[in-house]
């Protein structure tokens, strides 16, 4: 539904709405905390059902997309509603493609047996590697965890309730930055970047943590300046999460999948997401008390590893509209081999975006 050209800012505007209900439940967190009779817990639990309400009734007025419109055979609507969006009496050119693509779609009775397709083996690849890594770049241990982390590392409990703010709010400033530079300096620049930088401060945190904690776990006094270190770095390891593998993590699968598998394909993403982001909460403290600093190590391994994957295996591709994404992967160096002349048929498009000409 989104241009081409912003889609990426558009779409990451989803992860800067979570990022905001992160930042305010943090700070909900600690206001309630001061609560007087311990039972401020018993609100933060229940205010959970104010966005819960929000969206069921945000869900009730929520428009079609022309995709979905010429999927049940409404394309008059579907006309008006591209010429709406788009701010343009001449949509011929885009409509037409999404007609074709959804008349292609309709063609698919299995989009899961097809999903298993050597053709389709790029999508597949990325719709299972990038929702595990991002579990695994260690963010959730951060998030979900803050408190518990910062108190175990010598905070006291105010103060590690504060150190969540703190860390949610370069969260939700991060966001903005990637939905800044997403189109302007493209996907792969911000998930290597971020990748680097993710890995570099948890090496840094790791070594804090181990000087001062050794493997007993008993910090002593925590001196102010070593306490403000790690935090300084903790925060600059989320400012790279939330502007590269946050974002990109929902993003980029988002956009890489033709439509004939998209449902199949999201849904394969979406529950390697969920599935990696409840073992990762399940083992942490596990992880913690055994691992101790090495904990931190051990996310940096998957960070260098993911970092890698990604400037080896991701291809560019922003200004890339989604009916020709297949250009991309023709062009890979590694994923051209899984694409065959006859695989896409009716595609004998040459498109030329910010320079760069491909041709399929």
């Amino acid at each position: 539904m989104a241009p081409y050209k912003f889609r990426g800012a558009l779409n990451i505007g989803f992860q800067l709405s979570i990022t905001i209900g992160i930042l305010a439940a943090s700070i909900l967190n600690y206001g309630f905390a001061k609560i007087k009779g311990g039972w401020g817990w018993r609100l933060s639990l229940g205010g959970a059902m104010v966005p819960a309400l929000i969206i069921t009734i945000g869900s009730l007025v929520l428009p079609e997309t022309p995709n979905s419109m010429i999927e049940r055979g409404h394309q008059d609507k579907a006309r008006t509603k591209l010429m709406r969006i788009r701010g343009l009496a001449n949509v011929d050119e885009e409509f037409n493609d999404l007609v074709a693509a959804s008349d292609a779609s309709r063609q698919v009775e299995h989009p899961w047996r097809n999903l298993l397709q050597r053709k389709y083996r790029p999508q597949l690849t990325m719709a299972i590697m990038i929702p595990f890594f991002q579990q695994l770049t260690g963010i959730n241990v951060i998030m979900f965890y803050a408190p518990v982390l910062f108190k175990t590392i010598g905070f006291g409990s105010d103060a590690a309730l504060m150190s969540a703010v703190i860390t949610g709010g370069v969260n939700v400033l991060a966001t903005v930055v990637s939905i800044y530079g997403v189109d302007k300096w493209g996907r792969r620049f911000l998930f290597l970047e971020g990748g680097i930088q993710m890995l570099v401060c948890q090496v840094v945190v790791a070594i804090c943590i181990a000087i001062k904690f050794g493997v007993d776990g008993t910090p002593g006094e925590l001196p102010r300046w070593y306490a403000i270190l790690v935090v300084l770095f903790i925060c600059i390891y989320v400012a790279g999460f939330a502007w590269s593998w946050g974002p990109l993590g929902w993003l980029v699968p988002s956009e890489i999948f033709p439509l004939e598998i998209r449902s199949a394909a999201q849904s394969l993403n979406v529950s390697v997401n969920m599935v990696f982001t409840f073992l990762v909460a399940q083992i942490f403290l596990t992880m913690l008390c055994h691992l101790k600093f090495g904990l931190f190590l051990f996310f940096g391994f998957f960070v260098m590893v993911m970092t890698v994957f990604i400037y080896f295996f991701l291809p560019e591709t922003k200004n890339i509209p989604i009916e020709e994404m297949v250009i991309v992967w023709k062009q890979h160096w590694f994923w051209c081999r899984f694409i065959g002349d006859g695989d896409y048929p009716n595609r004998n498009v040459e498109l030329k975006k910010g320079g760069d000409s491909y041709k399929v």
